[in-house]
Protein backbone atom coordinates (compact mmCIF):
# COMPACT_ATOMS: atom_id res chain seq x y z
CA UNK A 1 0.00 0.00 0.00
CA UNK A 2 1.34 3.45 -0.70
CA UNK A 3 2.00 6.24 1.15
CA UNK A 4 2.83 9.96 1.20
CA UNK A 5 6.25 9.13 1.96
CA UNK A 6 6.51 7.42 -1.13
CA UNK A 7 6.08 10.71 -3.27
CA UNK A 8 5.88 13.70 -1.23
CA UNK A 9 3.58 16.60 -2.21
CA UNK A 10 4.70 20.08 -3.95
CA UNK A 11 4.67 22.94 -2.11
CA UNK A 12 2.95 23.81 1.11
CA UNK A 13 -0.12 25.18 3.22
CA UNK A 14 -3.02 25.74 1.38
CA UNK A 15 -1.99 25.43 -2.00
CA UNK A 16 0.16 22.19 -1.77
CA UNK A 17 -0.40 19.97 -4.89
CA UNK A 18 -0.98 15.75 -4.75
CA UNK A 19 1.48 15.06 -7.15
CA UNK A 20 -0.29 13.07 -10.32
CA UNK A 21 2.02 9.62 -9.39
CA UNK A 22 0.48 9.70 -5.89
CA UNK A 23 -3.19 10.18 -7.54
CA UNK A 24 -2.53 7.40 -9.41
CA UNK A 25 -0.65 5.31 -6.44
CA UNK A 26 -3.56 5.29 -4.59
CA UNK A 27 -6.29 3.75 -6.83
CA UNK A 28 -4.22 0.89 -6.55
CA UNK A 29 -5.05 0.38 -2.76
CA UNK A 30 -6.97 -2.86 -2.87
CA UNK A 31 -9.84 -1.35 -0.47
CA UNK A 32 -10.17 2.06 -1.70
CA UNK A 33 -9.81 0.81 -5.73
CA UNK A 34 -13.00 1.02 -8.20
CA UNK A 35 -13.22 -2.03 -10.78
CA UNK A 36 -11.79 -1.26 -14.52
CA UNK A 37 -14.66 -2.11 -16.56
CA UNK A 38 -15.42 1.06 -19.70
CA UNK A 39 -14.83 0.83 -22.94
CA UNK A 40 -14.39 4.03 -25.02
CA UNK A 41 -17.89 2.92 -26.44
CA UNK A 42 -18.78 2.86 -22.89
CA UNK A 43 -17.78 6.16 -22.36
CA UNK A 44 -19.47 8.16 -25.31
CA UNK A 45 -22.50 5.97 -24.79
CA UNK A 46 -22.69 7.53 -20.98
CA UNK A 47 -21.45 11.11 -22.85
CA UNK A 48 -24.72 10.82 -25.17
CA UNK A 49 -26.67 9.28 -22.70
CA UNK A 50 -26.36 11.94 -20.19
CA UNK A 51 -25.94 14.67 -22.51
CA UNK A 52 -28.85 14.64 -24.59
CA UNK A 53 -31.54 15.14 -21.97
CA UNK A 54 -32.75 18.51 -20.37
CA UNK A 55 -31.48 20.56 -22.86
CA UNK A 56 -33.78 18.43 -25.72
CA UNK A 57 -36.52 17.82 -23.32
CA UNK A 58 -37.25 20.13 -20.77
CA UNK A 59 -35.12 23.61 -21.30
CA UNK A 60 -35.73 24.26 -25.31
CA UNK A 61 -39.14 25.33 -24.50
CA UNK A 62 -38.14 27.92 -21.90
CA UNK A 63 -35.68 29.41 -23.77
CA UNK A 64 -37.13 29.97 -26.99
CA UNK A 65 -40.52 31.29 -25.55
CA UNK A 66 -38.53 33.37 -22.46
CA UNK A 67 -34.80 34.48 -24.05
CA UNK A 68 -34.28 33.46 -27.59
CA UNK A 69 -37.37 32.53 -29.87
CA UNK A 70 -36.39 30.70 -33.03
CA UNK A 71 -32.66 31.25 -32.16
CA UNK A 72 -32.74 29.18 -29.66
CA UNK A 73 -30.21 26.99 -32.47
CA UNK A 74 -27.60 29.61 -32.39
CA UNK A 75 -27.39 29.59 -28.76
CA UNK A 76 -26.90 25.72 -28.65
CA UNK A 77 -23.83 26.72 -31.05
CA UNK A 78 -22.43 29.33 -28.44
CA UNK A 79 -22.90 26.75 -25.67
CA UNK A 80 -21.41 23.90 -27.57
CA UNK A 81 -18.46 25.67 -29.04
CA UNK A 82 -17.73 26.80 -25.07
CA UNK A 83 -18.10 23.19 -23.97
CA UNK A 84 -15.79 22.18 -27.13
CA UNK A 85 -13.14 24.32 -25.92
CA UNK A 86 -13.39 23.27 -22.36
CA UNK A 87 -13.10 19.63 -23.34
CA UNK A 88 -10.14 19.52 -24.80
CA UNK A 89 -8.86 20.49 -21.91
CA UNK A 90 -10.59 18.13 -19.86
CA UNK A 91 -9.48 15.64 -22.33
CA UNK A 92 -5.64 16.16 -21.45
CA UNK A 93 -6.01 16.05 -17.81
CA UNK A 94 -8.45 12.57 -18.29
CA UNK A 95 -5.60 11.21 -20.01
CA UNK A 96 -2.90 12.09 -17.80
CA UNK A 97 -4.67 11.73 -14.37
CA UNK A 98 -6.68 8.90 -15.19
CA UNK A 99 -8.00 9.06 -11.55
CA UNK A 100 -11.80 9.47 -10.04
CA UNK A 101 -13.14 12.81 -9.24
CA UNK A 102 -12.94 14.37 -12.78
CA UNK A 103 -11.92 18.55 -12.08
CA UNK A 104 -11.27 18.12 -8.37
CA UNK A 105 -8.55 15.28 -8.76
CA UNK A 106 -7.16 17.24 -12.10
CA UNK A 107 -6.91 20.63 -9.83
CA UNK A 108 -5.40 19.02 -7.15
CA UNK A 109 -2.34 17.94 -9.29
CA UNK A 110 -2.16 21.44 -10.61
CA UNK A 111 -3.76 24.24 -8.43
CA UNK A 112 -3.31 22.92 -5.03
CA UNK A 113 -5.11 21.74 -1.86
CA UNK A 114 -7.56 24.89 -1.61
CA UNK A 115 -8.58 25.33 -4.95
CA UNK A 116 -9.29 21.25 -5.58
CA UNK A 117 -11.37 21.52 -2.54
CA UNK A 118 -13.19 24.14 -3.82
CA UNK A 119 -13.99 22.84 -6.86
CA UNK A 120 -14.77 19.11 -5.09
CA UNK A 121 -17.40 21.43 -3.30
CA UNK A 122 -18.64 22.90 -6.16
CA UNK A 123 -18.98 19.80 -8.32
CA UNK A 124 -20.60 17.96 -5.09
CA UNK A 125 -23.43 20.78 -5.37
CA UNK A 126 -23.59 20.46 -9.19
CA UNK A 127 -24.12 16.81 -9.81
CA UNK A 128 -26.59 16.68 -6.81
CA UNK A 129 -28.85 20.06 -8.48
CA UNK A 130 -27.92 18.54 -11.48
CA UNK A 131 -29.70 15.31 -10.87
CA UNK A 132 -32.69 16.51 -8.77
CA UNK A 133 -33.69 19.02 -11.25
CA UNK A 134 -33.17 16.10 -14.50
CA UNK A 135 -35.26 13.82 -12.27
CA UNK A 136 -38.32 16.66 -11.98
CA UNK A 137 -38.40 16.91 -15.62
CA UNK A 138 -38.84 13.11 -16.15
CA UNK A 139 -41.65 13.39 -14.01
CA UNK A 140 -42.84 15.72 -16.11
CA UNK A 141 -42.78 13.93 -19.15
CA UNK A 142 -44.26 10.78 -16.82
CA UNK A 143 -47.18 12.61 -15.80
CA UNK A 144 -47.88 13.92 -19.57
CA UNK A 145 -47.71 10.14 -20.58
CA UNK A 146 -49.69 9.69 -17.86
CA UNK A 147 -52.41 12.09 -18.99
CA UNK A 148 -51.98 10.83 -22.75
CA UNK A 149 -54.06 7.46 -21.28
CA UNK A 150 -56.53 9.40 -18.52
CA UNK A 151 -54.53 8.99 -15.61
CA UNK A 152 -53.56 12.01 -13.39
CA UNK A 153 -51.23 12.05 -10.43
CA UNK A 154 -52.70 14.60 -7.53
CA UNK A 155 -51.24 17.53 -7.57
CA UNK A 156 -49.54 17.35 -3.80
CA UNK A 157 -47.93 14.17 -5.23
CA UNK A 158 -46.40 16.13 -8.04
CA UNK A 159 -44.16 18.68 -6.37
CA UNK A 160 -43.72 22.30 -6.16
CA UNK A 161 -44.28 23.15 -10.00
CA UNK A 162 -47.69 21.47 -9.51
CA UNK A 163 -49.08 21.84 -6.35
CA UNK A 164 -50.50 25.31 -5.57
CA UNK A 165 -49.22 24.77 -2.28
CA UNK A 166 -47.53 22.06 -0.69
CA UNK A 167 -46.46 19.54 -2.73
CA UNK A 168 -43.83 16.59 -3.35
CA UNK A 169 -42.79 15.13 -6.62
CA UNK A 170 -43.19 11.29 -5.68
CA UNK A 171 -41.98 10.04 -9.12
CA UNK A 172 -39.09 12.22 -9.09
CA UNK A 173 -37.97 10.70 -5.69
CA UNK A 174 -38.49 7.53 -6.55
CA UNK A 175 -36.50 8.00 -9.85
CA UNK A 176 -33.73 8.14 -8.01
CA UNK A 177 -33.90 5.79 -5.42
CA UNK A 178 -34.05 3.11 -7.86
CA UNK A 179 -31.27 4.65 -10.01
CA UNK A 180 -29.05 4.44 -6.58
CA UNK A 181 -29.56 0.59 -6.32
CA UNK A 182 -28.46 0.72 -9.76
CA UNK A 183 -25.07 2.41 -9.36
CA UNK A 184 -24.28 0.54 -6.33
CA UNK A 185 -24.70 -3.27 -7.75
CA UNK A 186 -21.90 -1.57 -10.60
CA UNK A 187 -20.33 -0.12 -13.41
CA UNK A 188 -20.80 -2.59 -15.84
CA UNK A 189 -24.36 -2.93 -15.34
CA UNK A 190 -25.14 0.59 -15.77
CA UNK A 191 -23.47 1.26 -18.62
CA UNK A 192 -25.85 -1.64 -19.88
CA UNK A 193 -28.49 0.00 -19.11
CA UNK A 194 -26.89 2.94 -20.05
CA UNK A 195 -26.78 1.86 -23.76
CA UNK A 196 -30.46 0.29 -23.77
CA UNK A 197 -31.57 3.79 -22.67
CA UNK A 198 -29.67 5.27 -25.14
CA UNK A 199 -30.55 3.43 -27.90
CA UNK A 200 -34.35 4.41 -27.24
CA UNK A 201 -33.55 8.10 -26.79
CA UNK A 202 -31.39 8.72 -29.72
CA UNK A 203 -34.89 6.86 -31.50
CA UNK A 204 -36.59 9.26 -30.13
CA UNK A 205 -34.74 12.11 -31.61
CA UNK A 206 -34.83 10.94 -35.05
CA UNK A 207 -38.36 11.30 -34.37
CA UNK A 208 -38.46 14.18 -33.59
CA UNK A 209 -36.48 15.63 -36.04
CA UNK A 210 -37.81 13.31 -39.35
CA UNK A 211 -41.25 13.76 -38.35
CA UNK A 212 -41.26 17.18 -37.42
CA UNK A 213 -40.13 18.18 -40.37
CA UNK A 214 -43.17 17.18 -42.34
CA UNK A 215 -44.95 20.30 -39.89
CA UNK A 216 -42.37 23.23 -40.17
CA UNK A 217 -43.93 26.07 -41.22
CA UNK A 218 -41.66 28.90 -42.65
CA UNK A 219 -43.67 31.75 -40.85
CA UNK A 220 -42.62 30.26 -37.22
CA UNK A 221 -38.85 31.68 -37.94
CA UNK A 222 -39.87 35.18 -38.25
CA UNK A 223 -38.41 36.53 -36.99
CA UNK A 224 -35.75 34.38 -36.38
CA UNK A 225 -33.84 36.49 -33.73
CA UNK A 226 -36.88 38.30 -32.12
CA UNK A 227 -36.49 42.18 -31.47
CA UNK A 228 -34.45 42.66 -28.06
CA UNK A 229 -36.49 43.05 -24.63
CA UNK A 230 -35.46 44.32 -21.40
CA UNK A 231 -34.43 41.34 -18.72
CA UNK A 232 -37.55 40.68 -16.26
CA UNK A 233 -36.57 39.96 -12.78
CA UNK A 234 -33.04 41.31 -12.70
CA UNK A 235 -29.92 40.79 -15.24
CA UNK A 236 -27.07 39.28 -15.17
CA UNK A 237 -24.24 39.97 -12.36
CA UNK A 238 -21.81 41.30 -15.32
CA UNK A 239 -24.62 43.59 -17.02
CA UNK A 240 -22.96 46.99 -15.54
CA UNK A 241 -19.35 45.73 -16.89
CA UNK A 242 -20.93 44.52 -20.22
CA UNK A 243 -22.77 47.77 -20.37
CA UNK A 244 -19.24 49.53 -19.48
CA UNK A 245 -17.04 47.35 -22.30
CA UNK A 246 -19.50 47.11 -24.75
CA UNK A 247 -22.12 49.47 -24.78
CA UNK A 248 -24.77 47.25 -24.07
CA UNK A 249 -26.88 45.49 -21.66
CA UNK A 250 -27.73 41.88 -21.42
CA UNK A 251 -31.15 41.53 -22.88
CA UNK A 252 -34.19 38.65 -23.13
CA UNK A 253 -34.33 38.08 -27.10
CA UNK A 254 -32.50 40.02 -29.94
CA UNK A 255 -28.37 39.19 -29.75
CA UNK A 256 -27.38 39.37 -26.39
CA UNK A 257 -30.50 37.42 -25.77
CA UNK A 258 -28.92 34.31 -27.87
CA UNK A 259 -26.43 34.34 -25.17
CA UNK A 260 -28.38 34.59 -22.25
CA UNK A 261 -29.94 31.46 -23.74
CA UNK A 262 -27.16 30.01 -24.18
CA UNK A 263 -25.90 30.39 -20.49
CA UNK A 264 -29.10 28.86 -19.60
CA UNK A 265 -28.98 26.04 -22.09
CA UNK A 266 -25.36 25.22 -21.15
CA UNK A 267 -27.09 23.01 -18.64
CA UNK A 268 -27.67 20.42 -21.55
CA UNK A 269 -24.01 20.12 -21.93
CA UNK A 270 -22.81 19.26 -18.64
CA UNK A 271 -22.52 15.28 -19.58
CA UNK A 272 -19.02 15.45 -21.16
CA UNK A 273 -17.22 16.44 -17.30
CA UNK A 274 -19.33 13.51 -15.75
CA UNK A 275 -17.78 11.39 -18.46
CA UNK A 276 -14.32 12.53 -16.72
CA UNK A 277 -15.25 11.36 -13.47
CA UNK A 278 -15.09 7.85 -14.61
CA UNK A 279 -11.59 7.80 -15.79
CA UNK A 280 -10.75 5.57 -12.80
CA UNK A 281 -12.76 3.01 -13.59
CA UNK A 282 -11.82 2.89 -17.47
CA UNK A 283 -9.85 0.15 -18.99
CA UNK A 284 -7.30 1.98 -21.06
CA UNK A 285 -8.05 5.59 -20.31
CA UNK A 286 -5.15 7.57 -21.48
CA UNK A 287 -6.70 6.18 -24.96
CA UNK A 288 -10.32 6.30 -24.77
CA UNK A 289 -11.01 8.83 -22.19
CA UNK A 290 -10.41 11.92 -25.05
CA UNK A 291 -12.33 9.79 -27.59
CA UNK A 292 -15.16 9.69 -24.97
CA UNK A 293 -15.73 12.89 -24.27
CA UNK A 294 -15.08 14.50 -27.84
CA UNK A 295 -16.90 12.01 -29.71
CA UNK A 296 -20.11 12.30 -27.33
CA UNK A 297 -19.89 16.07 -27.25
CA UNK A 298 -19.62 16.36 -31.06
CA UNK A 299 -22.60 13.83 -31.66
CA UNK A 300 -25.20 16.05 -28.94
CA UNK A 301 -24.23 19.32 -30.62
CA UNK A 302 -25.17 18.38 -33.68
CA UNK A 303 -28.32 17.02 -32.68
CA UNK A 304 -29.56 19.17 -30.46
CA UNK A 305 -29.19 21.89 -32.83
CA UNK A 306 -31.52 19.83 -35.47
CA UNK A 307 -34.23 19.15 -32.81
CA UNK A 308 -34.31 22.73 -31.77
CA UNK A 309 -34.59 23.78 -35.43
CA UNK A 310 -37.68 21.59 -36.20
CA UNK A 311 -39.59 22.24 -32.67
CA UNK A 312 -39.08 26.00 -32.90
CA UNK A 313 -40.30 25.23 -36.55
CA UNK A 314 -43.43 23.75 -35.69
CA UNK A 315 -45.00 26.02 -32.99
CA UNK A 316 -44.53 29.88 -32.53
CA UNK A 317 -42.15 30.09 -29.74
CA UNK A 318 -43.97 32.14 -27.93
CA UNK A 319 -46.50 28.88 -27.46
CA UNK A 320 -43.91 26.53 -26.62
CA UNK A 321 -44.39 24.40 -23.58
CA UNK A 322 -42.13 24.98 -20.72
CA UNK A 323 -42.24 21.62 -18.91
CA UNK A 324 -42.59 19.18 -22.13
CA UNK A 325 -41.97 21.25 -25.05
CA UNK A 326 -41.27 18.61 -28.11
CA UNK A 327 -44.47 16.38 -27.05
CA UNK A 328 -46.88 19.38 -26.70
CA UNK A 329 -45.45 20.79 -30.08
CA UNK A 330 -46.52 17.61 -31.70
CA UNK A 331 -49.67 17.83 -29.73
CA UNK A 332 -50.31 20.96 -31.28
CA UNK A 333 -50.57 20.46 -34.65
CA UNK A 334 -52.74 17.49 -33.85
CA UNK A 335 -50.59 14.14 -33.64
CA UNK A 336 -50.98 12.80 -30.23
CA UNK A 337 -49.59 9.71 -31.36
CA UNK A 338 -45.92 11.45 -31.85
CA UNK A 339 -46.53 13.28 -28.54
CA UNK A 340 -47.23 10.11 -26.65
CA UNK A 341 -43.66 8.28 -28.26
CA UNK A 342 -41.66 11.20 -27.55
CA UNK A 343 -42.90 11.31 -23.75
CA UNK A 344 -41.84 7.61 -23.44
CA UNK A 345 -38.56 7.89 -24.91
CA UNK A 346 -37.91 11.28 -23.04
CA UNK A 347 -39.15 9.41 -19.77
CA UNK A 348 -36.92 6.65 -20.61
CA UNK A 349 -34.05 8.83 -21.88
CA UNK A 350 -34.13 11.41 -18.96
CA UNK A 351 -33.53 8.29 -16.43
CA UNK A 352 -29.58 7.92 -17.75
CA UNK A 353 -29.31 11.88 -17.57
CA UNK A 354 -30.25 11.11 -13.70
CA UNK A 355 -27.93 7.92 -13.27
CA UNK A 356 -24.84 9.86 -14.92
CA UNK A 357 -25.13 12.76 -12.72
CA UNK A 358 -25.72 11.08 -9.72
CA UNK A 359 -22.55 8.43 -10.89
CA UNK A 360 -20.81 11.60 -11.21
CA UNK A 361 -21.22 13.20 -8.01
CA UNK A 362 -20.52 9.68 -5.88
CA UNK A 363 -17.08 9.51 -7.73
CA UNK A 364 -16.37 13.01 -7.31
CA UNK A 365 -17.37 11.96 -3.06
CA UNK A 366 -15.33 9.44 -3.07
CA UNK A 367 -12.14 10.65 -4.43
CA UNK A 368 -12.26 13.74 -2.00
CA UNK A 369 -12.99 10.87 0.87
CA UNK A 370 -10.01 9.23 -0.18
CA UNK A 371 -8.18 12.14 0.23
CA UNK A 372 -9.18 12.40 3.73
CA UNK A 373 -10.93 16.21 2.63
CA UNK A 374 -14.33 14.07 3.50
CA UNK A 375 -14.41 11.44 6.17
CA UNK A 376 -12.55 8.40 4.86
CA UNK A 377 -15.45 6.03 5.70
CA UNK A 378 -17.00 6.92 2.18
CA UNK A 379 -13.99 6.08 0.63
CA UNK A 380 -14.43 1.83 0.83
CA UNK A 381 -15.55 0.29 -1.70
CA UNK A 382 -18.06 -2.49 -2.00
CA UNK A 383 -16.02 -6.13 -1.95
CA UNK A 384 -18.24 -7.56 -4.35
CA UNK A 385 -19.04 -5.03 -6.79
CA UNK A 386 -16.55 -2.51 -6.50
CA UNK A 387 -18.18 0.82 -6.21
CA UNK A 388 -17.88 3.34 -4.01
CA UNK A 389 -21.13 2.03 -1.84
CA UNK A 390 -21.62 4.38 1.09
CA UNK A 391 -21.44 7.43 -0.49
CA UNK A 392 -23.91 6.22 -3.27
CA UNK A 393 -26.59 5.57 -1.16
CA UNK A 394 -26.21 8.70 1.26
CA UNK A 395 -26.21 10.66 -1.57
CA UNK A 396 -28.87 9.05 -3.52
CA UNK A 397 -31.04 8.88 -0.37
CA UNK A 398 -30.31 13.20 0.29
CA UNK A 399 -31.18 14.05 -3.42
CA UNK A 400 -33.89 11.93 -3.71
CA UNK A 401 -35.49 14.41 -1.04
CA UNK A 402 -33.95 17.34 -2.91
CA UNK A 403 -35.94 16.48 -5.79
CA UNK A 404 -39.13 16.02 -4.24
CA UNK A 405 -38.93 19.59 -3.14
CA UNK A 406 -37.26 20.66 -6.39
CA UNK A 407 -38.27 23.44 -9.10
CA UNK A 408 -36.47 23.69 -12.09
CA UNK A 409 -36.68 27.01 -12.69
CA UNK A 410 -34.60 27.73 -9.16
CA UNK A 411 -32.25 25.45 -9.77
CA UNK A 412 -30.97 25.12 -13.38
CA UNK A 413 -28.35 28.06 -13.35
CA UNK A 414 -26.97 27.01 -9.97
CA UNK A 415 -26.06 24.10 -11.56
CA UNK A 416 -24.73 25.70 -14.63
CA UNK A 417 -22.54 28.45 -12.64
CA UNK A 418 -20.85 25.71 -10.72
CA UNK A 419 -20.32 23.41 -14.29
CA UNK A 420 -18.78 27.16 -15.82
CA UNK A 421 -16.58 27.50 -12.56
CA UNK A 422 -15.10 23.75 -12.40
CA UNK A 423 -14.11 25.01 -16.39
CA UNK A 424 -12.73 28.22 -15.86
CA UNK A 425 -9.91 25.97 -12.84
CA UNK A 426 -9.74 22.97 -15.64
CA UNK A 427 -8.42 25.14 -18.24
CA UNK A 428 -6.24 27.35 -16.01
CA UNK A 429 -5.07 23.68 -14.46
CA UNK A 430 -3.37 22.60 -17.70
CA UNK A 431 -1.38 25.80 -18.41
CA UNK A 432 0.05 25.43 -14.61
CA UNK A 433 0.69 21.25 -15.29
CA UNK A 434 2.53 22.01 -18.47
CA UNK A 435 4.44 24.47 -16.58
CA UNK A 436 5.14 22.88 -13.78
CA UNK A 437 5.42 19.10 -14.86
CA UNK A 438 6.51 19.31 -18.44
CA UNK A 439 7.94 15.90 -17.81
CA UNK A 440 4.54 13.95 -17.56
CA UNK A 441 3.18 11.70 -20.45
CA UNK A 442 0.61 12.75 -22.15
CA UNK A 443 -1.65 10.58 -23.96
CA UNK A 444 -3.39 13.59 -25.52
CA UNK A 445 -2.16 16.99 -25.85
CA UNK A 446 -4.66 20.17 -25.80
CA UNK A 447 -3.86 22.09 -28.83
CA UNK A 448 -2.51 26.07 -29.30
CA UNK A 449 -1.44 25.83 -25.40
CA UNK A 450 -1.99 28.67 -23.30
CA UNK A 451 -4.58 30.18 -26.28
CA UNK A 452 -7.24 27.77 -26.01
CA UNK A 453 -7.25 27.70 -22.49
CA UNK A 454 -7.65 31.42 -22.23
CA UNK A 455 -10.17 31.06 -24.36
CA UNK A 456 -11.87 28.63 -22.80
CA UNK A 457 -11.61 30.54 -19.43
CA UNK A 458 -12.70 33.71 -21.05
CA UNK A 459 -15.49 32.25 -22.94
CA UNK A 460 -16.57 30.63 -19.33
CA UNK A 461 -16.60 33.48 -17.23
CA UNK A 462 -18.68 35.34 -20.59
CA UNK A 463 -21.46 33.28 -19.88
CA UNK A 464 -21.09 33.12 -15.44
CA UNK A 465 -21.78 36.93 -16.35
CA UNK A 466 -24.68 36.28 -18.10
CA UNK A 467 -26.54 34.35 -14.98
CA UNK A 468 -28.85 36.40 -12.86
CA UNK A 469 -27.40 38.30 -9.53
CA UNK A 470 -28.88 35.87 -7.77
CA UNK A 471 -27.40 32.70 -8.54
CA UNK A 472 -24.17 34.15 -7.87
CA UNK A 473 -25.51 35.05 -4.34
CA UNK A 474 -26.82 31.36 -4.28
CA UNK A 475 -23.72 30.18 -5.28
CA UNK A 476 -21.26 32.10 -3.25
CA UNK A 477 -23.41 31.09 0.08
CA UNK A 478 -22.41 27.25 -1.05
CA UNK A 479 -19.08 28.05 -1.78
CA UNK A 480 -18.67 30.05 2.11
CA UNK A 481 -20.12 27.42 3.58
CA UNK A 482 -17.32 25.10 2.11
CA UNK A 483 -14.68 27.11 2.92
CA UNK A 484 -15.97 26.38 6.91
CA UNK A 485 -15.74 23.05 6.21
CA UNK A 486 -12.51 22.77 4.76
CA UNK A 487 -11.08 24.48 7.63
CA UNK A 488 -12.86 22.67 10.52
CA UNK A 489 -12.35 19.40 9.18
CA UNK A 490 -10.89 18.51 5.59
CA UNK A 491 -7.64 20.47 6.38
CA UNK A 492 -6.73 18.73 9.24
CA UNK A 493 -7.51 15.57 8.55
CA UNK A 494 -6.00 15.97 4.68
CA UNK A 495 -3.88 12.73 4.36
CA UNK A 496 -1.35 15.35 3.35
CA UNK A 497 -1.44 16.85 6.49
CA UNK A 498 -1.38 13.76 8.12
CA UNK A 499 1.32 12.01 5.69
CA UNK A 500 -0.45 8.80 5.28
Amino acid sequence: MSTQQDMPPRGDGLFRTKTVEQSIRDTEEPEHALKKSLSALDLTVFGVGVIIGTGIFVLTGKVAKETAGPATALAFVVAGVVCALAALCYAEFASTVPVAGSAYTFSYASLGELVAWIIGWDLVLEFALGTAVVAVGWSGYVRSLMDNIGWTMPAVLSGPDVASGFGFDVLASALVLVLTVVLVLGMKLSARVTTVVVAVKLAVVAIVVIAGLFFVKAANYTPFVPPAQKQEGGSGLGAPLIQLLFGYAPTNFGVMGVFTAASIVFFAFIGFDVVATAAEETKFPQRDMPRGILASLVICTLLYVAVSVVVTGMQPYAELSVSAPLADAFKAVGHPFYAGVISFGAAVGLTTVCMILLLGQTRVFFAMSRDGLLPRFFSRTHPRYGTPYRPTVLLGVLIAIVAGFTSINELATLVNIGTLFAFVLVAAGVIVLRRTRPDLHRAFRTPWVPLLPVLSVAASVWLMLNLPAETWLRFGIWMALGALVYFAYGRRNSRMTKGS
